[in-house]
Protein backbone atom coordinates (compact mmCIF):
# COMPACT_ATOMS: atom_id res chain seq x y z
CA UNK A 1 0.00 0.00 0.00
CA UNK A 2 1.57 3.65 -1.23
CA UNK A 3 2.22 6.00 2.06
CA UNK A 4 -0.21 8.74 1.52
CA UNK A 5 0.49 10.58 4.58
CA UNK A 6 4.09 9.85 6.96
CA UNK A 7 3.15 8.93 10.25
CA UNK A 8 4.55 12.38 12.09
CA UNK A 9 1.85 14.43 9.64
CA UNK A 10 -0.89 11.74 10.82
CA UNK A 11 0.32 12.03 14.57
CA UNK A 12 0.40 15.72 13.98
CA UNK A 13 -2.60 16.59 12.28
CA UNK A 14 -5.35 14.53 13.99
CA UNK A 15 -4.45 14.22 17.69
CA UNK A 16 -3.47 17.14 20.37
CA UNK A 17 -0.08 15.86 20.15
CA UNK A 18 2.25 18.18 22.70
CA UNK A 19 5.17 17.46 20.63
CA UNK A 20 5.25 16.57 17.26
CA UNK A 21 7.92 13.92 16.50
CA UNK A 22 10.53 15.35 13.59
CA UNK A 23 12.67 12.52 13.41
CA UNK A 24 12.65 8.72 12.36
CA UNK A 25 13.53 7.44 15.94
CA UNK A 26 10.88 10.03 17.37
CA UNK A 27 7.77 9.10 14.53
CA UNK A 28 8.68 5.11 15.55
CA UNK A 29 8.71 5.86 19.06
CA UNK A 30 5.18 7.42 19.02
CA UNK A 31 4.25 5.02 16.57
CA UNK A 32 4.86 2.29 18.69
CA UNK A 33 2.82 3.66 21.66
CA UNK A 34 0.09 3.96 19.17
CA UNK A 35 0.24 0.49 18.30
CA UNK A 36 -0.23 -0.91 21.79
CA UNK A 37 -2.63 1.40 22.26
CA UNK A 38 -4.57 -0.05 19.56
CA UNK A 39 -3.65 -3.33 20.94
CA UNK A 40 -5.24 -2.45 24.13
CA UNK A 41 -8.51 -1.13 22.88
CA UNK A 42 -9.08 -4.20 20.42
CA UNK A 43 -8.59 -6.65 23.61
CA UNK A 44 -10.17 -4.42 26.18
CA UNK A 45 -12.25 -1.38 25.08
CA UNK A 46 -11.11 2.01 25.29
CA UNK A 47 -12.47 2.98 28.86
CA UNK A 48 -10.10 1.54 30.99
CA UNK A 49 -6.94 2.70 28.84
CA UNK A 50 -4.34 4.16 31.07
CA UNK A 51 -0.93 5.95 30.38
CA UNK A 52 0.48 3.62 32.62
CA UNK A 53 -0.89 0.18 30.85
CA UNK A 54 0.74 1.61 27.66
CA UNK A 55 3.81 2.54 29.12
CA UNK A 56 4.17 -0.94 30.32
CA UNK A 57 3.10 -2.48 26.94
CA UNK A 58 5.14 -0.25 24.60
CA UNK A 59 8.10 -0.70 26.71
CA UNK A 60 7.97 3.55 26.80
CA UNK A 61 8.47 5.52 30.15
CA UNK A 62 5.11 7.45 31.30
CA UNK A 63 7.33 10.61 30.90
CA UNK A 64 7.92 9.78 27.17
CA UNK A 65 3.95 8.60 26.62
CA UNK A 66 3.09 12.63 28.32
CA UNK A 67 5.77 13.85 26.22
CA UNK A 68 3.88 13.46 23.21
CA UNK A 69 0.21 12.88 24.50
CA UNK A 70 -0.96 15.30 27.31
CA UNK A 71 -3.53 12.78 28.42
CA UNK A 72 -5.42 9.50 27.72
CA UNK A 73 -7.87 11.50 25.68
CA UNK A 74 -5.31 12.79 23.01
CA UNK A 75 -3.65 9.03 23.13
CA UNK A 76 -7.34 7.70 21.85
CA UNK A 77 -8.04 10.82 19.81
CA UNK A 78 -4.47 10.29 17.51
CA UNK A 79 -5.54 6.51 16.89
CA UNK A 80 -9.11 7.80 16.06
CA UNK A 81 -7.12 10.04 13.25
CA UNK A 82 -4.57 7.42 12.63
CA UNK A 83 -7.10 4.71 11.98
CA UNK A 84 -9.42 7.09 9.37
CA UNK A 85 -6.31 7.94 7.87
CA UNK A 86 -5.18 4.26 7.06
CA UNK A 87 -8.96 3.68 6.29
CA UNK A 88 -8.89 6.27 4.01
CA UNK A 89 -5.83 4.56 2.34
CA UNK A 90 -6.89 1.19 2.45
CA UNK A 91 -10.15 1.79 0.06
CA UNK A 92 -8.24 3.87 -2.52
CA UNK A 93 -5.77 1.42 -2.76
CA UNK A 94 -7.97 -1.29 -2.82
CA UNK A 95 -10.71 0.07 -5.41
CA UNK A 96 -7.40 0.78 -7.41
CA UNK A 97 -6.37 -1.68 -7.37
CA UNK A 98 -9.40 -4.02 -8.29
CA UNK A 99 -10.45 -2.06 -10.84
CA UNK A 100 -13.92 -2.64 -10.78
CA UNK A 101 -15.86 -2.30 -14.26
CA UNK A 102 -19.13 -2.13 -12.89
CA UNK A 103 -21.14 -0.40 -9.45
CA UNK A 104 -21.82 -4.17 -8.20
CA UNK A 105 -18.15 -5.09 -8.58
CA UNK A 106 -17.46 -1.50 -6.95
CA UNK A 107 -19.64 -2.29 -4.13
CA UNK A 108 -17.89 -5.71 -3.50
CA UNK A 109 -14.81 -4.04 -3.32
CA UNK A 110 -15.81 -1.37 -1.17
CA UNK A 111 -17.28 -4.13 1.40
CA UNK A 112 -14.27 -6.60 1.56
CA UNK A 113 -11.83 -3.57 1.95
CA UNK A 114 -13.98 -2.55 5.18
CA UNK A 115 -14.26 -6.23 6.49
CA UNK A 116 -10.57 -6.68 6.23
CA UNK A 117 -10.41 -3.81 8.68
CA UNK A 118 -12.72 -4.75 10.81
CA UNK A 119 -10.97 -8.04 10.97
CA UNK A 120 -7.44 -6.93 10.63
CA UNK A 121 -6.82 -3.11 12.16
CA UNK A 122 -6.25 -3.37 15.99
CA UNK A 123 -8.55 -1.21 17.34
CA UNK A 124 -10.41 -0.16 14.24
CA UNK A 125 -13.46 -2.02 15.51
CA UNK A 126 -13.77 0.59 18.96
CA UNK A 127 -11.93 3.61 17.53
CA UNK A 128 -12.26 4.96 14.40
CA UNK A 129 -13.53 8.33 13.04
CA UNK A 130 -16.84 7.66 11.86
CA UNK A 131 -17.95 6.15 15.04
CA UNK A 132 -20.28 7.51 17.49
CA UNK A 133 -17.55 7.29 19.88
CA UNK A 134 -15.29 9.10 18.12
CA UNK A 135 -14.04 11.43 20.65
CA UNK A 136 -12.02 13.94 18.60
CA UNK A 137 -12.97 17.77 18.22
CA UNK A 138 -13.43 18.33 14.42
CA UNK A 139 -11.21 20.88 13.85
CA UNK A 140 -11.17 20.23 9.88
CA UNK A 141 -14.09 19.32 7.59
CA UNK A 142 -12.97 15.26 7.88
CA UNK A 143 -16.43 13.74 8.66
CA UNK A 144 -15.27 9.99 9.42
CA UNK A 145 -17.95 7.67 6.84
CA UNK A 146 -18.60 11.04 5.25
CA UNK A 147 -15.33 11.32 4.23
CA UNK A 148 -14.77 7.65 3.38
CA UNK A 149 -18.28 7.61 1.44
CA UNK A 150 -17.03 10.54 -0.59
CA UNK A 151 -13.56 8.94 -1.50
CA UNK A 152 -15.52 5.86 -2.71
CA UNK A 153 -17.87 8.35 -4.84
CA UNK A 154 -14.90 10.00 -6.14
CA UNK A 155 -13.08 6.46 -7.37
CA UNK A 156 -16.39 5.14 -8.53
CA UNK A 157 -16.29 8.02 -10.78
CA UNK A 158 -12.41 7.97 -12.13
CA UNK A 159 -12.30 4.24 -12.34
CA UNK A 160 -15.73 3.35 -14.03
CA UNK A 161 -16.15 7.26 -15.36
CA UNK A 162 -19.61 7.05 -13.04
CA UNK A 163 -21.60 10.17 -12.96
CA UNK A 164 -23.52 10.49 -9.35
CA UNK A 165 -26.27 12.82 -8.85
CA UNK A 166 -27.54 14.07 -5.55
CA UNK A 167 -30.06 11.26 -4.97
CA UNK A 168 -27.05 8.68 -5.88
CA UNK A 169 -24.67 10.16 -3.71
CA UNK A 170 -27.04 10.26 -0.81
CA UNK A 171 -27.48 6.65 -1.27
CA UNK A 172 -23.84 5.64 -1.39
CA UNK A 173 -23.35 7.66 1.94
CA UNK A 174 -26.60 6.19 3.17
CA UNK A 175 -24.83 2.86 2.27
CA UNK A 176 -21.81 3.76 4.05
CA UNK A 177 -23.25 4.25 7.19
CA UNK A 178 -25.37 1.51 7.33
CA UNK A 179 -22.33 -1.32 6.10
CA UNK A 180 -20.49 0.44 8.90
CA UNK A 181 -23.33 -0.15 11.56
CA UNK A 182 -23.56 -3.66 10.28
CA UNK A 183 -20.16 -4.92 10.50
CA UNK A 184 -20.48 -2.71 14.25
CA UNK A 185 -22.14 -5.56 14.73
CA UNK A 186 -20.84 -8.36 13.23
CA UNK A 187 -17.86 -8.29 15.00
CA UNK A 188 -19.67 -7.40 18.20
CA UNK A 189 -19.10 -11.17 19.72
CA UNK A 190 -17.82 -12.96 17.04
CA UNK A 191 -13.77 -12.39 16.48
CA UNK A 192 -13.93 -13.60 12.66
CA UNK A 193 -17.39 -11.88 11.86
CA UNK A 194 -20.45 -13.30 12.26
CA UNK A 195 -21.17 -14.80 8.49
CA UNK A 196 -24.81 -14.50 8.29
CA UNK A 197 -24.70 -11.03 9.15
CA UNK A 198 -21.61 -10.49 7.28
CA UNK A 199 -23.64 -11.74 4.24
CA UNK A 200 -26.73 -9.70 5.05
CA UNK A 201 -24.43 -6.41 5.36
CA UNK A 202 -23.90 -7.00 2.05
CA UNK A 203 -26.76 -7.44 0.76
CA UNK A 204 -28.23 -4.52 2.20
CA UNK A 205 -24.77 -2.54 0.83
CA UNK A 206 -25.84 -3.52 -2.35
CA UNK A 207 -29.96 -2.29 -2.31
CA UNK A 208 -29.69 0.56 -0.62
CA UNK A 209 -27.36 1.75 -3.67
CA UNK A 210 -28.77 0.14 -6.50
CA UNK A 211 -32.43 1.30 -5.56
CA UNK A 212 -30.90 4.97 -6.25
CA UNK A 213 -28.13 4.61 -8.58
CA UNK A 214 -29.13 3.05 -11.89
Amino acid sequence: MNTKKSEDNIIAGYGPVRVAPVQLRSTKRVSNILDAAAAYVSQNGYETLTTAAIAETSGASIGTIYRYFPDRLAMLQTLAGRNQQRALDALRDAIRAAKPSTLTEGLDVVFDCMEGLFRQEPGYRSIRAGDPIDIRPVSEARMGNQELSQLMIEEFSTTMGMSFDSKGRLALETGFEALDALLVRAFLRVERGDKAILAEARRIFHLIVADAVR
